[in-house]
């Protein structure tokens, strides 16, 4: 396509005729939601420049709801696919006006998170955050709450008892899995370690716990050392992982709980331990994708970002129409397992 996208340019992209596209810019009769906004999907993608007009035309009429979303990290790639999964639900919730806030936590403090908190109540009427554990938090949560302001804790839970839901994997069952894997491969037993990013995210002390309680259950024969503090950083845990290596030279495996998984492929590339030892990360990312290629990951344990996204944007719209839940709840989506042989 040469040249500013035309009306016929957008028919065709949408897979309507230009009579219809006519209607939905001008209000012209009625369009079926479901087409007007495959228009307005169409107009996106091939940069109509009345795109703007088309939302407004499309969504115009919907009741309208303000969700505030506080991610973390901004400049990992996770993280950005969760920005861009959570827009995506958020225009194709059906019936409805979507209008989502999504920010990030510069820091993880208690104080700079109750004051995120507040910050997105004052535009939003449900928010989802994914943070730390705090008791700072949970005032700020339990505060919101009398405001009828429902908070969602997102893929690590906080203010359990208060928040008006989870939403996320079921983060013992991946500690679990994680051993499951390690002591299954493993060709003798040996030193296992785990790294978490901090005590504070409670999906990462979970994922420790099932880590152990599985080698404790099932397979005793295996050491399982002390838990190492990574804080999702990858020059922290390029420098732990070097440490462990040197320390125990009988380690077979390990498994990064949180992020930060980045400095430990870069200190197995660094010591040449390509197929040597059995590692397992979460999520896949462009640089899991290239470790499980190069035999330096094992297995990547992943969210359906897009499902998770799909339904938080249901279960928070929800709690909205409904008000705030008298028995908060959890939803648990399956994870995802990939090796080098599914990539």
């Amino acid at each position: 396509m040469s040249g500013r996208p035309t009306i016929a340019d957008l028919a065709k992209a949408a897979g309507v005729s230009v009579a219809t596209v006519d209607r939905v810019l001008n209000g012209r009769h009625r369009v079926r939601e479901e087409t007007a906004r495959r228009v307005y999907d169409a107009a996106k993608s091939i940069g109509y420049h009345a795109v703007g007009l088309l939302r407004q035309r499309v969504f115009e009429d919907l009741p309208q709801y303000r969700l505030g979303f506080v991610l973390q990290k901004p400049n990992q790639f996770f993280y950005q696919s969760m920005a861009r999964e959570i827009e995506n639900a958020a225009l194709s919730a059906p019936g409805i006006r979507v209008v989502p806030q999504i920010d990030f936590a510069a820091s993880a403090t208690p104080a700079a998170i109750a004051e995120k908190l507040r910050a997105m109540a004052a535009r939003n009427q449900a928010i989802a955050l994914v943070g730390p554990d705090y008791p700072a938090v949970t005032t700020v949560v339990e505060e919101l709450k009398e405001r009828g302001i429902p908070v969602f804790s997102l893929l690590s839970d906080f203010a359990t008892g208060i928040r008006e839901g989870y939403v996320g994997l079921n983060n013992r069952k991946a500690g679990r899995t994680a051993a499951w894997m390690i002591a299954k491969a493993a060709r003798r037993p040996g030193k296992v370690a785990a790294f978490v990013g901090s005590h504070r995210f409670h999906g990462h002390e979970l994922r420790e716990i099932g880590f152990r309680s599985y080698f404790r259950e099932n397979a005793p024969e295996f050491e399982v050392l002390d838990t190492l503090v990574n804080l999702e950083t990858a020059e922290i845990t390029h420098e732990a992982t070097l440490n462990l290596l040197q320390r125990h030279p009988d380690l077979v495996g390990f498994y990064v709980c949180g992020g930060g998984m980045e400095g430990a492929v870069s200190a197995l590339a660094e010591e040449k331990l390509a197929g040597k030892l059995l590692v397992v990360v979460n999520e896949l990312t462009p640089e899991s994708r290239a470790a499980l290629a190069e035999d330096l990951v094992t297995m990547a344990i992943a969210t359906p970002v897009a499902q998770l996204a799909r339904e938080l944007v249901g279960l928070m719209v929800g709690a909205i129409d409904r008000g705030v839940a008298g028995v908060p709840g959890q939803t648990f989506l399956p994870f995802d397992i990939f090796t080098p042989e599914n990539i």
